[in-house]
């Protein structure tokens, strides 16, 4: 039992790091290696000084709307850990850690929705950009959708796991 409560502790920690780098990380969107768009700037690639020239992305309604569940997201997984790490030394034994796995699952189904609508609607959050046809998604959009099942099954294994001494 303290391999699943190490492996769930290492679980957690994993996608924690994977849903902060998809939230914060600059790669939503690529079009050729020289320019990017993310959850919060639009960058290019100046070949002349060698740096990333970056302006703040145009709010829309449906990027505010993905920003604010992968934050909610971090949020919901940070919580959910720290009060896994609290529960291991005031949680009387043979209990179970429901709150840390229903954070987790909600945290999972927040990750989901912020994917699903950058999905549907990458044509309305990148409406300033270039034609959307050269471009392709980026390795934090992928990030985020891999949190998804890692945090449903996170949560399940914390819903399921009890405390031993």
């Amino acid at each position: 039992m303290a391999y699943l409560h190490m492996f769930a502790t290492l679980l957690h920690l994993i996608t924690l790091a994977m849903l902060f780098i998809a939230t914060m990380e600059k790669s939503w969107w690529v079009w050729d290696g020289m320019e990017n768009s993310d959850l919060w700037y639009n960058c290019r690639f100046d070949n002349f000084t060698g740096t990333w020239l970056c302006a703040s992305s145009k709010e829309t309604d449906w990027l505010q709307a993905v920003k604010a569940l992968m934050v909610l997201s971090v949020v919901l997984s940070s919580v959910s850990f720290l009060v896994f790490l609290g529960q291991l030394f005031t949680m009387s034994k043979g209990r179970l850690f429901y709150f840390t796995g229903l954070c987790q699952v909600f945290a999972g189904l927040m990750a989901f929705s912020a994917a699903l609508i950058y999905t549907l609607h990458n044509k309305e959050i990148l409406q300033d950009s270039r034609e959307l046809a050269s471009g392709h998604f980026g390795y934090c959009f992928i990030l985020a959708w891999v949190c998804v099942p890692l945090l449903l099954c996170s949560g399940v294994i914390y819903i399921h796991l009890r405390k031993k001494e």
